[in-house]
C-alpha cells in the first residue's frame, strides 16, 4: 500500500522514529559540544592546569592525555550513534517503509 507524503508524516510509527532519532541526536550533540567546548574552555581559562607535568621527570603535560581523551570520547560517541542506528534505527526505518510501501 502506497501513501502520500502527508500520510507518511502523520504515521504514528514514523513519528516515533523521528522522535527517537531527534532525541539521540540531541543528546549526543550536547555531549559532544560539552566535551569539546569544555576542553577549549580549559585551554582558554586554565592553561597552567594543562601545562602541569604528569610527573616531575616527565616531558608530557596533563593536557596531552586530556586532549587524546577528548578525541577518543568523540569516537566513542560516534560509535554509540552507529550502534544505535544499525541496531534500532535501520530496523525502524525498514518497518516504516514496509508500512507505507516505500
Amino acid at each position: 500500500m502506497s501513501k502520500n507524503a502527508h500520510q507518511i508524516l502523520e504515521d504514528p510509527e514514523f513519528q516515533k522514529l523521528k522522535s527517537q532519532k531527534d532525541t539521540i541526536s540531541i543528546i549526543l550533540t550536547i555531549l559532544e559540544l560539552v566535551l569539546y567546548f569544555g576542553f577549549i574552555a580549559i585551554i582558554a581559562y586554565n592553561k597552567p592546569f594543562l601545562a602541569q607535568k604528569l610527573s616531575p621527570d616527565a616531558a608530557m603535560t596533563i593536557g596531552i592525555p586530556i586532549a587524546i581523551g577528548v578525541i577518543i570520547l568523540s569516537w566513542v560517541l560516534t560509535g554509540v550513534y552507529i550502534y544505535w542506528a544499525n541496531t534500532s534505527y535501520d530496523v525502524m526505518v525498514k518497518r516504516v517503509k514496509d508500512r507505507v510501501g516505500g
